[in-house]
């Protein structure tokens, strides 16, 4: 099973919150999961935040940021390039659905990288973006 993963679900492996029991029974399914540049620097800039927040050390941060690291190399995340026409994607998602459901354009901007890299799922705990995923037929479980 090929699995885009946004964010919201790769943080919440690493960084307790009340999404990381159903994100950790989610992986136990031993799906392949594409991460891309984009959810790379999402994931900077969320460990960021929780320092920025008081919600951790930055020495815990670089604690968490080496393990993905260590486990995107030993091949748990699947890195792959940011897919060709995202972009064109994304703006084509605002115009068909953006009037009638309401996202941001990072959130169409990961379900087009979802939609291009013909990811079977779309996994996030943002309910904007799987609610755009499902509109687009991805299924979100």
């Amino acid at each position: 099973m090929t699995v885009y993963a946004d964010s919201s679900f790769i943080v919440s492996v690493y960084v307790q919150s009340q999404h990381s029991a159903s994100a950790d029974a989610l992986l136990r399914q031993q799906p392949l999961v594409y991460i891309t540049p984009f959810v790379l620097a999402e994931w900077a800039h969320a460990l960021a935040g929780q320092v920025f927040r008081g919600q951790m050390s930055s020495s815990e941060a670089q604690q968490i940021d080496a393990e993905f690291a260590n486990e995107r190399k030993s091949g748990l995340w699947l890195g792959t390039a940011m897919p060709e026409h995202a972009f064109e994607l994304c703006a084509e998602l605002a115009r068909r659905h953006g009037p009638k459901i309401g996202f941001r354009t990072l959130d169409s901007l990961h379900i087009a990288c979802a939609l291009e890299l013909k990811a079977e799922r779309f996994w996030t705990f943002d309910e904007r973006q799987a609610k755009l995923a499902r509109a687009e037929g991805l299924r979100t479980s």
